[in-house]
């Protein structure tokens, strides 16, 4: 991590965070965070916005499945990450670069919300398969619960 430059902001999600899967399989999830910056303006006594900077934001692995799940468009998260200068040419020549931010950590705020937080389990199924080898939580009941639930033992496959 040395010289990279480290970066922590504040605001809302424009839009739903949009996951997607490289060919390898890799979960990458993107998301842009609008933060637009408040000073209070003496002359006027009031408050003012500046201009506001969009971030785009990318997620990786488990932490992108978390981020699609749990974040959606007008959450106001908190995210910290390095910073990336991405250059690239057009068709028709010209040079541009924008910058995004490859997140380390990200979560909603709580200053103007409340948030419930689940732990999510290592190397437990995240799909509602009947078949997958992980037990479903026992909140009671009989020893045959996944058989009165109408699973089967086996797959229909």
């Amino acid at each position: 991590m040395a010289n990279e430059t480290p970066l922590t902001v504040v605001g809302n999600l424009t839009a739903d965070p949009e996951l997607k899967f490289t060919p390898a399989g890799v979960a990458m999830c993107r998301f842009t965070v609008a933060s637009t910056p408040r000073r209070f303006d003496k002359t006027t006594n009031q408050w003012a916005d500046s201009d506001p900077m969009f971030l785009t934001c990318t997620a990786w692995r488990t932490a992108a499945e978390h981020v699609s799940e749990s974040l959606a468009k007008g959450i106001r998260v908190i995210v910290t990450g390095r910073l990336r200068q991405h250059h690239w040419t057009t068709d028709a020549g010209e040079h541009r670069s924008m910058f995004g931010l490859d997140v380390d950590e990200v979560g909603p705020s709580l200053l103007f919300t409340t948030a419930t937080v689940t732990r999510a389990t290592r190397g437990a199924a995240r799909t509602e398969d009947p078949w997958s080898t992980a037990a479903p939580a026992r909140t009671g009941g009989s020893a045959n619960d996944r058989t009165e639930q109408g699973y089967s033992e086996e797959p229909p496959f």
